[in-house]
């Protein structure tokens, strides 16, 4: 159901910058969750989530795809929630992450690239009184969760 949803979804997008991340089915309140997170190479706004909403609503009542009662929501990922596709991470190129990998060593640092299955982290620690910068390139393999680092500075 879900892949059957995602391929709708994006279907119905025009804009070439706007992509689906994922679609999540759960229950809510007696009824199915249908949730839809969509994000953009330059963000996404409220148009384009209402307006997926709208049609994939509409696709989702002509094929008759749930029998019983269904809440569907559309939005962007928040700000705290893990980088989930390559294409997120190219659009953070330049911000501060925090990598988790799969062994748990976490790297805070830069973006510096992304490549065909690596990323590259510029990672600054202060020893002393001095900064060592050290770079790290990450397998996608090796990843756990990437959350982009929010700054108020």
């Amino acid at each position: 159901m879900k892949e059957e949803i995602f391929k709708i979804a994006e279907s119905l997008i025009t804009s070439p910058n706007v992509f689906v991340v994922e679609v999540i089915i759960g229950s809510h309140n007696k009824s199915t969750r249908v949730q839809v997170i969509l994000d953009g190479d330059n963000g996404v706004g409220i148009d384009d989530c209402s307006t997926l909403s709208r049609q994939l609503g509409e696709q989702i009542e002509e094929k008759n795809l749930f029998e019983q009662a269904y809440t569907l929501e559309v939005g962007s990922p928040g700000l705290d929630k893990p980088l989930k596709l390559k294409r997120q991470y190219n659009k953070n190129i330049g911000k501060t992450v925090k990598v988790v990998e799969k062994d748990g060593v976490t790297i805070t640092g830069e973006l510096l690239e992304v490549a065909e299955d690596t990323i590259l982290v510029k990672e600054s620690k202060k020893v002393k009184s001095k900064i060592t910068t050290t770079e790290h390139t990450i397998s996608f393999n090796d990843i756990k969760s990437t959350t982009v680092v929010i700054s108020f500075n």
